[in-house]
């Protein structure tokens, strides 16, 4: 079987630094990217993933604890039920509003942490996909400057060096 890695070590393979022009061997020149770019992504999804499920085991703590807080105020609700029916001819409306204020403060406090729980999801995935977009930008850019640095001549490699920071950077100010 033949070695993989072959086309990739012989040094008669690759064209002089005189020349210039495109390798338009995709098998001998983009595996090596590829498998950089993947390894890199798969580290930095796999880093992402443990933080956001990190952020959403904390907001599922958060959101145990507001349901604790609601069962505790459903006892709450049960006490004052009791007393109600005791003091229902003295102070029955007053009873009342304390136990729907009571409601309706647990309900806009799960609430809340339901909504604390989405925005967090959201921003992490978001600050995922901006440092992944990042990180592949650089990756590629480190490749093409190690590629264009073993194929070009001196005068050759300044002219393409000057003309690619202009693109960069306006590549750079889209993005951004």
């Amino acid at each position: 079987m033949k070695n993989v890695t072959d086309p990739f070590l012989s040094l008669g393979y690759w064209p002089s630094a005189g020349s210039f022009g495109f390798n338009t061997d995709i098998l001998a020149t983009n595996p090596i990217n590829l498998s950089v770019v993947l390894g890199v992504l798969s580290d930095l999804l796999d880093n992402r993933k443990q933080r956001i499920l990190k952020t959403i085991q904390n907001s599922e703590e958060l959101r145990g604890g507001a349901l604790e807080q609601l069962e505790n105020a459903r006892a709450r609700l049960r006490k004052v039920e009791k007393e109600a029916d005791q003091f229902r001819v003295n102070g029955y409306s007053e009873i009342e509003r304390e136990k729907l204020n009571l409601i309706n403060s647990t309900s806009k406090t799960l609430e809340q942490l339901e909504n604390y729980k989405n925005e967090t999801i959201h921003f992490e995935q978001q600050r995922a996909i901006n440092e992944v977009r990042q990180r592949v930008f650089q990756q590629a850019l480190q490749g093409a400057l190690g590629t264009l640095n073993s194929c070009l001549n001196n005068e050759l490699h300044l002219r393409t060096i000057n003309t690619n920071i202009g693109m960069f950077g306006t590549m750079k100010e889209i993005t951004d």
